[in-house]
């Protein structure tokens, strides 16, 4: 879930940026150092947690679900797209992020919940270690 919606918001982030490059009047360019700027603007203070594999079936449907966005809006071809087709894409990426991140915050609440019970439970001893090993 994590790792979709970061793909998700990168790619909305080249997409914002094409649309801010043609908003400034700046020509396109090709350099690697352009895109590494994109991704280079740091958004916030980042995970302090270890990095996880990120070895994430093709056929995983959050995964089919953002291709097919990317497929039928030509993320690919962002840069030869018209303004209207660069707004429906940058709008159907945001939404699509969106809802992932929407689906992220419930499942980390839901976690949270879980967690906080079970630290009662050990704390209350109405669960040990050793009950586990039973």
């Amino acid at each position: 879930m994590s790792f979709v919606r970061r793909i998700a918001q990168g790619r909305l982030d080249i997409v914002r940026e094409e649309r801010v490059r043609r908003e400034s009047g700046l020509h396109a360019t090709a350099e690697p150092g352009a895109l590494a700027a994109v991704f280079g603007q740091q958004q916030g203070a980042g995970s302090v947690r270890p990095p996880r594999d990120t070895d994430v079936s093709a056929d995983h449907p959050r995964v089919v679900e953002l291709t097919e966005i990317c497929d039928r809006l030509h993320f690919a071809d962002f840069a030869d797209l018209d303004a209207g087709e660069l707004t429906a894409l940058e709008s159907a990426l945001s939404g699509f992020e969106s809802a992932q991140s929407a689906d992220r915050r419930e499942l980390f609440a839901r976690i949270d919940v879980l967690s906080r019970e079970l630290v009662d439970r050990y704390k209350s001893g109405g669960a040990t270690v050793d009950s586990l090993l039973d």
